[in-house]
């Protein structure tokens, strides 16, 4: 409903856990109905693949765009201290301008993609959010019989300074 060009996004959540769960708060460009995916960008301020104790406290920050007509991509990830990110909500972030996009878990920068290459420029157009809770997939796998239903992801607000 609503497209940015950078800035800082905030988004408070308590996510979904589980074999096979696969929640995701991102962005596309607005390219996409026209230049299709991979070209027109993808932002994922947090993916988190379920599945055990280390799994459900992993958050991955990531880029991915188009490389000479190959799907290209770089992320990083971060781990909480202690529990889960299903016990509690927390703050997915990132911080998006001319040069870089930074990725923050609950106010702490825990990886970092510089944009300034000429093959990176579909990050600076603009973007739309996506946030969905996946059920299976190549990275998560598919639900086992510890898997409990219904699952869902809470998000307590959305924020973009700019």
């Amino acid at each position: 409903k609503k497209s940015f060009q950078y800035g800082r996004i905030d988004i408070r959540a308590a996510l979904p856990k589980g074999q096979g769960i696969w929640p995701a708060l991102w962005m596309l460009g607005d390219s996409f109905a026209t230049a299709g995916w991979p070209r027109c960008g993808e932002i994922d301020i947090m993916e988190m693949v379920g599945g055990s104790t280390v799994n459900d406290a992993t958050t991955y920050g990531t880029i991915h765009w188009d490389n000479d007509g190959e799907h290209a991509n770089y992320g990083g990830s971060k781990r909480i201290s202690s529990g889960i990110l299903a016990d509690e909500f927390h703050v997915f972030s990132i911080i998006w301008n001319t040069q870089k996009i930074q990725w923050l878990l609950d106010d702490v920068v825990f990886h970092e993609a510089s944009i300034t290459p000429a093959g990176l420029s579909e990050f600076h157009e603009s973007f739309f959010f996506i946030f969905n809770v996946a059920v299976g997939g190549t990275w998560p796998g598919s639900p086992d019989n510890t898997t409990i239903f219904p699952q869902r992801m809470a998000v307590d607000y959305v924020r973009v300074f700019q």
